[in-house]
């Protein structure tokens, strides 16, 4: 006789329940503390769980959802915390935070076009050989993405009005109006009309039948309480990633990395959530889910970032340097020139994803060694 399956755990007692919550417990008591070897790997630890736990409800929330308003959930959630934590920084951050939100947003950007890509097409080719996805959508997301970039990042190197990387008032008032408007005309066209752009697609380039890929979608009560939990894990995730920032900068001044190193860290540790969905969904044969996540986020970060930023602003002390330096526009131009040759095909083999990897691996050796 078959043995019947093991019962479930009720919601509230599952670890992915219990990992963000407890993961705000030591906030109070951390937050700017100088903390010993125990307790920052007291908070690694937790840290991680609230990773693990964010990647679970986001999966629940776009189960219930469906696409590509799953991918769009995450990456929204992400970003705004972010943007939370790029202010928090920048008001406590002293002269050195003029180039915070640059140099976070330019990692975004390269961490979500070249790593979350790179590692999802090889882990999904590695599968499945080749593997294939929407070119009408993934063009235009990654049009999108150089835009934004182009218009947030380039432009404030090259403009006459304002002394040093930086936008004037007027400038930065229209770059972040051009940001807001961007993204939302891409939300739009990503959620409406041309949905179908960015559905996952077969070699004929045929919509895939997404209904086997899980099993019975989760109750209403329980998508919201993913959803709840889900902001709670992000909460956990960029509240602990503040915490662990001191000792993160004080590894990087060890090590002799210059300061704009601390902003990768954290970048990788928020967009952490993301990569280990986006791998989840390469696996399954639904790369067009993770290049929604990878270049959705990628707007997000700059669409959502900017105009917040420009605002705050206002009240920073620091002034905002937006413009990039000559060797972080020749990695974003690099960055632009493969994905539109990995995208134009609409398939993807190992050495499109390896290329990807190998650009953000540069990437994160010159930022350490400038």
């Amino acid at each position: 006789m078959a043995k019947s399956a093991p019962p479930k755990h009720p919601f509230w007692l599952r670890w992915t329940t219990l990992a963000p919550i407890l993961a705000l417990i030591p906030l109070p008591f951390t937050w700017g503390q100088h903390l010993g070897p125990v307790w920052i790997a007291v908070v690694a630890f937790l840290l991680v769980g609230s990773v693990l736990a964010a990647v679970q409800h986001a999966e629940a929330v776009a189960h219930k959802v469906g696409e590509p308003f799953g991918s769009l959930v995450l990456a929204v959630a992400v970003t705004v915390i972010e943007v939370a934590l790029i202010v928090t920084l920048m008001v406590s951050g002293g002269q050195d935070a003029s180039t915070l939100a640059r140099d976070t947003v330019f990692a975004a950007v390269m961490i979500t076009c070249n790593g979350i890509v790179g590692i999802s097409l090889l882990a999904g080719s590695i599968k499945h050989d080749t593997v294939n996805f929407n070119v009408e959508g993934t063009a235009t997301a990654l049009a999108s993405v150089a835009t934004l970039a182009t218009v947030c990042l380039v432009l404030p190197t090259f403009t006459l009005g304002a002394p040093g990387p930086e936008f004037t008032g007027s400038q930065l008032v229209f770059a972040a109006v051009c940001s807001l408007v961007i993204y939302g005309l891409f939300v739009l066209t990503q959620t409406t009309r041309h949905r179908d752009f960015f559905l996952p697609v077969d070699e004929n380039n045929e919509l895939v039948d997404m209904s086997d890929d899980h099993a019975e979608p989760p109750s209403t009560r329980s998508a919201w309480a993913s959803f709840g939990l889900l902001l709670v894990s992000l909460v956990a995730v960029v509240g602990l990633a503040k915490v662990e920032s001191k000792p993160i900068e004080e590894g990087v001044a060890a090590l002799g990395f210059p300061h704009s190193f601390v902003g990768v860290i954290i970048a990788m540790l928020v967009l952490l959530p993301e990569s280990l969905s986006a791998v989840n969904a390469a696996r399954r044969d639904r790369v067009q889910i993770s290049l929604n996540l990878a270049y959705g986020s990628s707007m997000a970060s700059i669409g959502l970032t900017i105009p917040v930023i420009a605002l705050a602003s206002i009240w920073l002390p620091v002034p905002l340097h937006l413009g990039l330096g000559p060797m972080q526009i020749v990695m974003l131009a690099l960055t632009v020139a493969v994905g539109i040759l990995t995208v134009v095909p609409g398939r993807a083999t190992r050495m499109q994803g390896a290329l990807h990897l190998w650009i953000l691996f540069a990437f994160v050796f010159l930022a350490a060694n400038p």
